[in-house]
C-alpha cells in the first residue's frame, strides 16, 4: 500500500518506518528541508532505540522516502496520515493550526487529481480534541467536491520503547465513518496483531476520546501514588511497602503506581490539560483531571522543599549536580521534564547547576544554557553540595556509592525516583532523601 506521513516528528517517523517494515511504500513529508536531508541519510532527529536501524534498512530497500514536495507526497498516496504537532495554547487547549493546514493542502491535491481518482483515506493520527477529525473532514470538503474518506487512529507509543509498542501493540484503535475505511485500516494493521491482540473499529469521536481517556487514567495513577507518598512522609509510613500491599490487589495492578517527581513529556501534561479544556468548552467541569494536573505540578515543589530543608533557601555559593534531564529514560525528550523545574528553582536560589544525561544534554543546552553539562556522571559530582536524581536511567541504578561519597562535598543525595533502598547509600556515608520514605542518615 502507498502511504504518506504528514510530519516527521515522533509519531510520523515511527509510524512511517514501522509501516515500511511490513512492505508498504511510505513517503514522509515535512516542511523542514534540513531535517528531510538528514532523514534521507538515515539520521534520525530524535533519540529512539532501534529507529535509525529501521530507517536505514527501509531506505535501502526503497520502501521509505522523504520529501518536502507536497504534490509528490499526496499524488499516489492511498492513505494519508496527519501526524503534525498539536501544541498546547496558553489555556492548555490543543492548537489545531498545523492539522487544519495539512487538511487544506490535502484538499488541494485531491482537487488537482480530479473526479476520476480513487478516493483517498485521510487519517488523523495527531492527538486532537474530540470533533477535530470531523473538522478536518469539513475543511477538506470546503475545498473540493471530489470523494475521500476520513478516519482517526490514535497512537499509544511509549517514548523509549516506541518501535516495540508499534510492532506489538496492546490494541489498535481505528475511528471510521464507513466500511471501506474500516477494511483499509484492518489491512494495514493486521501484520502487527497476529498474536491475537484486538483491533477496535469504532466511530471517529469515540476513537479520539480513547486517547485522552487512556492518558488521563495513567496520569491519574501517577498523581494518586504521589499524593499517597506525601501522606506516608507525614505519618511515618514507607510508600514502597504501601505500594506493594495495594498493588497485590488485581483490580488495582502495579502499572504506573511508582512515586517520584511526577509525569512530564509531550503527552500526559498536554492531554490532561486538554481534557480539562474540552470539559470547560462543553460546560462540564473535569474536576478530577484538573486535580491530577495540580498534584503533578505540586509534586516538584514538594520535592524541592526537601532540598531547601536540608541546604537552606539561599544557595549562593553552593553547587548542585543533577543525574538525568530527560522526562523518562530511553529518550532525549525534555519537554515538561521535572528536572527543568528543579534546575530553574536551583538557579533562582543562587546555586550553580551541573547536569549529566546519556542522551539529552544537547536539548538541555538549547533550553537552559546556564546549566553546566558534563559527559561523566561522576565528574559532575566533584565539590558539589548535593546530588539530585531526576531520571531513572539504568546506569544510575547500581552506582559506586563510595565514589559518590568521595566526590560530593555535601554527601547528600536527593532521589526523585526512589532508585535505592535507603540503607544502601547510608552504609556508604551518604545522607539519602527520597519520595514517600523516611530520610536515611549515614551509618558508615
Amino acid at each position: 500500500m502507498h502511504l504518506t506521513m504528514v510530519g516527521t516528528g515522533y509519531v510520523g517517523l515511527v509510524t512511517g518506518a514501522c509501516f515500511a517494515e511490513t512492505g508498504n511504500h511510505v513517503t514522509c513529508l515535512d516542511v523542514d528541508a534540513g531535517k528531510i536531508e538528514k532523514l534521507r541519510n538515515g539520521v534520525s532527529p530524535i533519540y529512539e532505540p532501534g529507529l535509525e536501524e529501521l530507517l536505514e534498512r527501509n531506505i535501502a530497500a526503497g520502501r521509505l522516502r522523504f520529501t518536502t514536495d507536497r504534490w509528490e507526497a499526496y499524488r499516489d498516496a492511498e492513505v494519508i496520515f496527519i501526524c503534525v504537532g498539536t501544541p498546547p495554547g496558553e489555556d492548555g487547549s490543543a492548537d489545531l493550526k498545523y492539522v487544519l493546514q495539512a487538511a487544506a493542502e490535502i484538499a488541494e491535491a485531491i482537487e488537482r487529481l480530479g473526479p476520476n481518482q480513487k478516493p483517498k483515506l485521510v487519517v488523523v493520527k495527531s492527538t486532537v480534541p474530540v470533533g477535530s477529525s470531523h473538522a478536518v473532514r469539513d475543511a477538506i470538503r470546503a475545498r473540493t467536491g471530489h470523494p475521500f474518506h476520513i478516519g482517526d487512529n490514535p497512537e499509544f507509543l511509549k517514548e523509549g520503547d516506541a518501535i516495540n509498542d508499534f510492532m506489538k501493540p496492546d490494541r489498535v484503535v481505528c475511528g471510521v465513518e464507513d466500511e471501506h475505511a474500516a477494511e483499509r485500516m484492518r489491512e494495514l494493521y493486521e501484520p502487527f496483531v497476529r498474536q491475537g491482540n484486538p483491533i477496535f473499529v469504532m466511530d471517529v469521536r469515540s476513537a479520539e476520546m480513547v486517547k485522552y481517556a487512556s492518558n488521563a487514567m495513567l496520569a491519574c495513577k501517577i498523581s494518586f501514588i504521589n499524593e499517597i507518598a506525601g501522606l506516608c512522609e507525614r505519618y511515618g509510613a514507607n510508600v514502597t511497602s504501601v505500594r506493594e500491599g495495594m498493588c497485590a490487589d488485581r483490580r488495582i495492578g502495579n502499572q504506573f503506581l511508582y512515586p517520584g517527581l511526577g509525569y512530564g513529556g509531550s503527552c500526559f501534561p498536554k492531554d490532561t490539560q486538554a481534557v480539562v479544556m474540552m470539559g470547560r468548552a462543553a460546560r462540564y467541569e473535569c474536576s478530577l483531571n484538573a486535580a491530577v494536573h495540580e498534584v503533578n505540578q505540586r509534586q516538584r515543589t514538594h520535592f524541592w522543599a526537601k532540598v531547601v530543608g536540608r541546604l537552606g533557601a539561599d544557595l549562593r555559593g553552593r553547587t548542585l549536580a543533577f543525574w538525568g534531564v530527560a522526562f523518562k529514560p530511553r529518550t532525549d525528550d525534555i519537554r515538561e521534564a521535572p528536572s527543568l523545574t528543579l534546575m530553574h528553582m536551583a538557579l533562582a536560589a543562587g546555586a550553580a547547576v551541573r547536569a549529566y544525561d546519556p542522551v539529552a544534554l544537547e536539548n538541555l543546552a538549547a533550553e537552559m544554557p546556564a546549566v553546566e553539562r558534563g559527559e561523566d556522571l561522576y565528574g559532575i559530582l566533584d565539590g558539589a553540595d548535593g546530588l539530585i536524581i531526576c531520571t531513572e536511567w539504568n546506569e544510575f541504578r547500581s552506582p559506586d556509592f563510595d565514589e559518590i561519597a568521595r566526590r560530593l562535598r555535601g554527601r547528600v543525595i536527593f532521589d526523585g525516583r526512589n532508585l535505592y533502598k535507603p540503607h544502601v547509600p547510608a552504609e556508604h556515608g551518604l545522607e539519602y532523601h527520597s519520595v514517600g520514605r523516611a530520610p536515611a542518615l549515614p551509618t558508615a
